[in-house]
């Protein structure tokens, strides 16, 4: 039996030891926004958080995750309210949409590493293939979110019923 955390909550798989994380994910826990791809670790679609860290599910397995604390996509935001999620809808970023939460999830790792990265920064973390070729799209929605979470985060200088 592997014991480790998914979105918060403790989950026991009783699956063989070299069973990928993303079916495990998919098949046991029935969190089906992490999306198979290429299987080789090369495209990001089923990329998740690994104790925060971008990790491609295909790749490891649940025995080498014992103890570890896994984010999906469904974990980022109760009501798909996280402002990467935001910024995707906003920039109209998807369209046949499969490697999507891939590449929210690699995002999202990238901006708790660079609150305000680079076009080079975006460009070389964010290694996730979409054949809908929506990068334009991509890098803008992470700055959109990046400026988001830099606001929501800065202490407002005005003091509600303060002098003007």
């Amino acid at each position: 039996m592997t014991k480790f955390t998914v979105n918060g909550n403790p989950v026991e798989f009783l699956m063989q030891p070299d069973t990928p994380l993303l079916w495990a994910l998919r098949d046991a826990a029935g969190l089906a926004g992490t999306k198979y791809g290429c299987g080789a670790g090369l495209c990001g679609a089923c990329t998740v958080h690994v104790d925060g860290k971008a990790t491609r599910s295909c790749q490891v397995t649940i025995a080498e995750l014992e103890g570890t604390f896994i984010t999906t996509i469904e974990g980022l935001s109760d009501n798909r309210d996280h402002p990467l999620q935001q910024a995707w809808i906003a920039a109209q970023v998807p369209q046949c949409g499969y490697c999507q939460s891939g590449m929210i999830m690699a995002a999202a790792a990238l901006l708790k590493d660079k609150p305000n990265p680079s076009d080079d920064d975006i460009d070389t973390t964010i290694t996730n293939l979409c054949r809908c070729g929506t990068y334009p799209r991509v890098r803008a929605a992470i700055h959109t979110a990046a400026a988001s979470l830099r606001a929501a985060s800065s202490p407002s200088t005005a003091k509600p019923g303060g002098p003007t």
